[in-house]
């Protein structure tokens, strides 16, 4: 059975603002439901372990897969307890998801959690995804070979124009398109909102809410 280890933020503010923040929860269950439907194992991960937090704004439980997954005893088990991310084995692992919200931003860059589990994994042929803001685990990460993982990659993410519509270009540290064309990256934005994944090879990765379900199907595919 091919396993899949899910990430999200241990992160539950703003950086300065004060303002409430987590993962985004169906930026993590869309993808999960196209994993489990596919017949792989979840495992859920974050930076610190144990229960991460999330974004209020995201407990949205007229989304039937929302519902589904928040009223499930295993995932709820697994989201009390989230794996401690430099405490995995990624041999363990076929691939990584990296789930977004703006938590991520301050705490996925600089983990070296991130940097050495998501290395381990691509470079032993494995899958590295992520949507939204999750590309924002990426945009750091370093191969063996000491170039950024995402140098010469066709990628998305969640895009400025969108970041300056949530009003979020001044409170996050960085714009996440910006940073990921800066390493290297060919960062493809399409309209705001709009389902859109791109692969190149084997990484995946998705430019918001809308793209999420998209990124689970693309990651199933290259794993089948």
């Amino acid at each position: 059975m091919k396993k899949i280890l899910c990430v999200v933020t241990s992160n539950n503010v703003k950086g300065a603002t004060g303002i409430p923040t987590g993962f985004w929860l169906s930026e993590l269950t869309h993808p999960m439901a196209k994993f489990e439907d596919a017949g792989f194992e979840t495992f859920l991960a974050s930076i610190k372990g144990g229960k991460p937090p999330i974004d209020k704004d995201s407990l949205d439980f007229n989304d039937p897969i929302n519902k589904k997954f928040w009223g499930d005893a295993n995932f709820q088990r697994k989201f009390e307890n989230t794996l401690k991310l430099d405490e995995v084995n990624p041999a363990d692992y076929d691939a990584i998801f990296f789930a977004g919200g703006h938590g991520v931003m301050w705490d996925f860059p600089d983990s070296s959690a991130i940097d050495k589990v998501t290395r381990e994994i691509y470079e032993h042929g494995g899958i590295v995804s992520a949507v939204c803001h999750g590309p924002a685990a990426l945009v750091n990460v370093k191969l063996s070979d000491g170039n950024y993982l995402v140098s010469g990659k066709t990628v998305t993410g969640f895009t400025n124009d969108e970041e300056d519509e949530v009003q979020g270009t001044k409170i996050v540290p960085f714009l996440l398109a910006d940073k990921l064309n800066e390493h290297g990256a060919k960062h493809i934005p399409a309209s705001n909102w709009s389902d859109h994944v791109e692969v190149d090879g084997k990484l995946v990765t998705g430019q918001n809410p809308a793209s999420a379900a998209s990124v689970g199907v693309a990651v199933v595919k290259l794993l089948s």
